[in-house]
């Protein structure tokens, strides 16, 4: 199977509307932007992030320890600049050490405009490792779940670099200090920064795209990190290498 049969393989559930959710109104700023005015993939990151923390904290969940998987991100109409939007976020999956986010970007009369799908694995700080969800969280979110459980393998496949085709081009990707969060790791915004930088080129993929990126192994401040890319007409398969161990994975195409 190749990036893209797995990546469009991906089901995004729809909401049951019950349980928990809650919504936070926000307006497209300059810096979150492309020249062309539309909400950048990695800003849009970013508001995931943030809408995700305000979750917590509305929640009461005094737990910093959840890292990201996977995000799959599916761009009906990118939003422009200074439109007002509304996130909303709820729980769509529940496993005993992990989580699927799903946060939908609409406008402020409802028109879906970016929906997401982010697996969220719950962490030990100290070693990194997966550790239970805490009770009090699985108390919140199991409504929203509504019985739906999710799996915490990876759904991208590596057979189209396996050999090294012709086609495959293999760059450099400088990273920068602002890469990095508190937890000293390359932050999950930071990846889609890489999907922007083929996103320019591609025209055909501005409205009606899927993306998916999956991290494998932590990037960390240190590393020189690799990127190697096949771009084709069903879109960009891309994986993150530091020396010849694969970190990251990504696809960006067609919806």
């Amino acid at each position: 199977m190749s990036f893209a049969e797995a990546a469009r393989a991906f089901e995004m559930v729809a909401p049951t509307g019950k349980g928990r959710a809650l919504t936070r109104r926000r307006r497209v700023r300059l810096g979150d932007v492309s020249p062309g005015g539309r909400l950048r993939l990695d800003a849009a990151l970013r508001y995931l992030q943030d809408v995700a923390n305000d979750d917590a904290r509305d929640a009461g969940w005094d737990d910093p320890g959840w890292v990201v998987r996977r995000s799959v991100v599916d761009v009906v109409k990118f939003p422009q600049y200074l439109q007002e939007v509304d996130l909303t976020t709820w729980c769509g999956a529940l496993s005993p050490h992990w989580a699927e986010r799903r946060t939908r970007i609409s406008s402020i009369d409802g028109e879906t405009l970016i929906d997401t799908a982010a697996l969220w694995v719950h962490v030990d700080l100290a070693s990194m490792r997966p550790s239970r969800v805490p009770d009090e969280v699985v108390a919140d979110l199991v409504e929203a779940a509504n019985g739906r459980s999710v799996s915490g393998k990876l759904i991208l496949k590596t057979d189209r670099f396996d050999g090294y085709p012709l086609d495959v081009v293999t760059q450099q990707w400088t990273l920068r200090y602002s890469d990095f969060d508190f937890l000293k790791h390359m932050n999950n915004a930071a990846y889609w920064e890489i999907l922007e930088d083929h996103l320019k080129y591609r025209r055909d993929l501005r409205n009606g795209l899927r993306a998916v990126v999956e991290h494998i192994v932590q990037v960390e401040h240190q590393h020189h990190l690799i990127q190697q890319y096949d771009d084709r007409n069903d879109g960009v398969s891309i994986r993150l290498l530091v020396e010849d161990v694969v970190h990251a994975q990504a696809w960006i195409g067609m919806l």
